[in-house]
């Protein structure tokens, strides 16, 4: 399948911050083939006019729970650790496939209509969820976010149910759609699991060539807890001691409450923050060191988390609040800049998730969004990278075209059947769950 784009007006998120204007962009298959000023030699399957459009690389969400999407506003009001404990950890043990497919439909879709097109989820029954993504074409890394509560002498492999779980996602999924879903290995944090796991984990990935996922120091007493534990180190100290960053490429979600030492270690050894800040104000967690730890050299990226603590999946706001949280924060209006937002919701989210991804530029990966710019709230133009952080939302993408394939365009979704996501959800998985 070929598709040509005229007259486009581009955000490449080159390394100049080019703007395309009056332009062309061309996709082949899966990936872009050309970008450029002229028009491109030869027919195309189809065309698509990008008048009164601004067109930018989609969304790379680096931090979500997918299904959690049945869970919007339930037990809002609590801090994270009672909120897990009284709401969510109940909720969670009645899931079973059917509700979890409906719930992972549903947040898929609330995702495609504002614009991503590649995630990095970390959930329980992955192959529930791998299926589901597959299906509606955008791409993911995929982990399972390994917890182990039991003795740490008695852990053997064969006893952890996630060691398990991490193997089959591996064997079943990695690589799967041609690449469109990989497997990372995953720890859900340090204070649900212990030293073999996270051993177990670190040579598993190193073994398998994969990324890992980790929550990290989400909050206060999270950090804290782990300090006093561990003879003063923090999370990204502790884990480190036992190999789990030394797979290449590692995100570390939250860093709330990192240090410098802990940018030192992120920095050489690649592992990337994802910045989560609707989620961890909403908890009442925190606000990240962001700016701090760009200057350090540490690769930040964006995610949306939960729509359980976020209570929607639109990264327009978190990149909006990305910025505007650190300028108000720091009282410097240059703290993180428009380009800076933009750079975390693309481009740095690729590097995160060894995409070739977050770019406009010939031999990148065709995820690519229109915004639409005749909108009331995008209406005058002087820049559209300030439009584009500053008033658009996510109900202004009216395309989503994720590994060359058109699937959502003008509020149709074209890989998913929503009439029969939200029937599920309402007459099977809210029921279910909510008993």
């Amino acid at each position: 399948m070929t598709t040509l784009f005229t007259n486009v007006t581009a955000l490449l998120m080159d390394q100049d911050f080019t703007t395309l204007r009056d332009g062309y962009v061309a996709v082949d298959g899966t990936d872009i083939s050309y970008v450029g000023g002229t028009r491109p030699q030869g027919a195309f399957d189809q065309t698509i006019d990008c008048a009164g459009k601004v067109m930018m690389p989609g969304f790379v969400n680096c931090h979500t729970h997918v299904p959690m999407t049945l869970m919007r506003g339930y037990g809002g009001g609590h801090d994270l650790q009672s909120w897990l404990q009284d709401f969510i950890f109940p909720a969670e043990a009645r899931w079973d496939d059917r509700a979890l497919a409906a719930a992972t439909g549903l947040g898929l879709a609330e995702m495609i209509a504002s614009g991503v097109t590649c995630i990095a989820d970390m959930y329980m029954r992955t192959g529930v969820i791998a299926r589901q993504v597959l299906d509606a074409g955008i791409s993911a890394n995929l982990s399972v976010g390994g917890v182990y509560f039991g003795d740490p002498t008695d852990f053997s492999p064969e006893k952890c149910g996630d060691c398990a779980n991490q193997r089959a996602l591996t064997e079943e999924w990695h690589g799967a759609g041609d690449g469109q879903i990989l497997a990372d290995a995953s720890i859900h944090g340090e204070y649900t699991s212990s030293a073999p796991l996270w051993q177990w984990m670190a040579d598993y990935a190193q073994a398998h060539k994969l990324g890992m996922h980790v929550h990290i120091s989400e909050t206060k007493k999270e950090h804290a807890d782990c300090k006093a534990r561990h003879d003063g180190l923090t999370p990204i100290q502790t884990l480190s001691q036992y190999g789990v960053w030394d797979c290449g490429r590692s995100i570390a979600a939250h860093c709330v409450y990192t240090t410098p030492e802990d940018w030192a270690i992120m920095a050489q050894k690649g592992v990337s923050c994802v910045h989560n800040p609707y989620s961890n104000l909403k908890l009442g967690s925190g606000i990240a060191p962001i700016p701090a730890m760009l200057k350090a050299g540490v690769n930040v990226a964006l995610g949306t988390d939960g729509v359980s603590s976020h209570n929607s999946i639109d990264p327009f706001a978190d990149m909006k609040l990305a910025a505007i949280l650190h300028n108000g924060a720091a009282c410097d209006p240059m703290a993180v800049t428009a380009r800076q937002a933009l750079e975390l919701a693309t481009v740095n989210g690729a590097r995160a998730l060894g995409r070739n991804t977050g770019r406009i530029a010939a031999g990148c990966t065709a995820d690519l969004i229109l915004v639409d710019f005749d909108a009331p709230n995008l209406i005058p133009c002087h820049d559209p990278a300030e439009n584009l952080v500053f008033s658009a939302h996510g109900s202004n993408v009216c395309m989503n075209m994720a590994r060359g394939r058109v699937i959502y365009q003008n509020g149709a979704f074209l890989t998913l059947d929503l009439d029969r996501i939200k029937a599920e959800v309402t007459q099977y998985a809210l029921p279910h769950m909510f008993k």
